[in-house]
C-alpha cells in the first residue's frame, strides 16, 4: 500500500507531465496548485505584476463562478482562447471536487495551440516517412505560413518549398491509400 506523499508526488509527476498547463484555484482565485507549464504561459499573459493571475484567466474564473447558478452542479465547460500575437492560448475552465476541500475547486486547463499542432505535424511527418527536410517544412506549413515565408525561413528558393509541399502531399495521400486498402482488405 502506497503512503500519502508517493500518493502526492505520483499525482505530481503526473500533472508535471501534461503538454498543457494545469490550475488549480480557490472558488475565490487562489493558486492551490500550478504546474511548470501553467506558470510559464501565466508569465506569458501577465502584464501586472502585481496581480499573481492574468487577466484573461480571472475573465474566464468569474464567468465560470457566475454560470454556477444557471447549471448547478451539472457538469459543465468554459472555454476561452487568448491571442497573444505570437501564439493562441486556449483556456478550459471547470470546477473540480477536491477531496478534504470545503469549496469546490476551479480547474484549469491551459494550451498553447502552436504547440498542439507542432506535435501534430510531427506526428504526421512520422506517419508519413517525411525527410528531416520535408518535416521542416511541414512544420511551418502547419504553423500556417505560405511558401514564400518557409522559403526565407528556411534559406530555400520558393520552388523547393513546392517541390517539398508536393512530395509531402504525395507521400500522405499514399498512406491513407495504404490505409484505405488494407481496411478493404480485412473486411
Amino acid at each position: 500500500m502506497s503512503s500519502p506523499e508517493s500518493s502526492e508526488n505520483f499525482l505530481h509527476a503526473i500533472l508535471e507531465g501534461f503538454v498543457d498547463g494545469i490550475l488549480v484555484l480557490t472558488d475565490r482565485q487562489e493558486v492551490i496548485y500550478a504546474n511548470t507549464i501553467a506558470d510559464s504561459i501565466c508569465t506569458q499573459l501577465l502584464q501586472e505584476k502585481a496581480n499573481p493571475l492574468p487577466k484573461e484567466l480571472q475573465e474566464v474564473c468569474e464567468a465560470l463562478t457566475e454560470s454556477k447558478d444557471v447549471y448547478g452542479d451539472r457538469p459543465f465547460m468554459i472555454e476561452s482562447d487568448v491571442d497573444t500575437g505570437k501564439t493562441i492560448f486556449r483556456i478550459r475552465a471547470q470546477w473540480l471536487n477536491l477531496e478534504g476541500a470545503q469549496q469546490p475547486c476551479i480547474l484549469l486547463r491551459l494550451q498553447d495551440q502552436n504547440q498542439s499542432v507542432q506535435g501534430l505535424a510531427i506526428a504526421e511527418a512520422q506517419k508519413w516517412n517525411l525527410t528531416p527536410r520535408e518535416t521542416d517544412v511541414w512544420l511551418l506549413r502547419r504553423a500556417g505560413y505560405k511558401r514564400k515565408q518557409i522559403a526565407e525561413e528556411l534559406y530555400i528558393a520558393e520552388d523547393t518549398v513546392k517541390k517539398h509541399l508536393k512530395n509531402i502531399h504525395f507521400k500522405r495521400q499514399m498512406t491513407l491509400d495504404d490505409e484505405e486498402w488494407r481496411s478493404s482488405q480485412a473486411s
